[in-house]
This record gives structure tokens, C-alpha cells and sequence, in this order.
């Protein structure tokens, strides 16, 4: 009877070490799924700050360009931005589906890699 229960005291030993080894495995997992996607995503958001500062001063340019030859500043400005404007509709119209489902992919990809 001794024997019997010093065997279950032992299973339950191990099964609450099996226990806490698992929650560490599935901690460790989820630690190195968020660096690999953070890590990531550093470059990606390097690239997008510089070329959203060549954007923004390219754009400054152009717009002071076509306004210099309209003959008003801000013509130039409305000009550039109606351009930018219709962009956004072509985008919302026809792409944003696509693009929602390459990023939901991506993200799917590196959670699962």
C-alpha cells in the first residue's frame, strides 16, 4: 500500500513538473515568435521613416514647383494633393482587400515560422 501510494506521489511529482515545463516551453515560444516579428519590423520601419522624409520634402518641392508656375502657391499645394487624394481612392477601391489579406498573411507566415 506504501508502495503504491509513493509511486502516486511521484506521478503527481513529475506530472506538475511536466506541468510547469510546459507553460515555460509555450513562455519561450511566444517570446521568440514576438522577437522574430519585432525584429522584423525594425528594418521595415527604418525604411518607411526615410522614405516618408524623401516623400514629404520631394512632395514640398513639387508642390512649390507647380504652384512657382501656376502662379500661386497654393495651387500648387491643392494640385498635389488632389493627386494624392485620388491615389487613396484608386487604393480604397480596388486594392485594399488585397493588401489586408498580404499583411494578414505576413503576419500568419512569421507567427507560424
Amino acid at each position: 500500500m506504501e508502495k503504491n501510494e509513493n509511486l502516486i506521489e511521484m506521478l503527481l511529482e513529475r506530472s506538475i513538473d511536466y506541468g510547469k515545463t510546459s507553460f515555460e516551453l509555450a513562455k519561450l515560444k511566444a517570446l521568440d515568435k514576438a522577437t522574430e516579428i519585432g525584429s522584423s519590423l525594425v528594418p521595415h520601419l527604418i525604411e518607411f521613416i526615410f522614405l516618408a522624409s524623401f516623400m514629404l520634402f520631394f512632395n514640398l518641392g513639387l508642390a512649390f514647383w507647380l504652384g512657382e508656375i501656376l502662379g500661386k502657391i497654393y495651387l500648387g499645394f491643392a494640385l498635389v494633393a488632389a493627386f494624392y487624394g485620388l491615389i487613396v481612392i484608386i487604393i480604397i477601391v480596388f486594392f485594399h482587400k488585397l493588401i489586408k489579406k498580404h499583411v494578414s498573411n505576413y503576419f500568419i507566415h512569421q507567427i507560424l515560422k
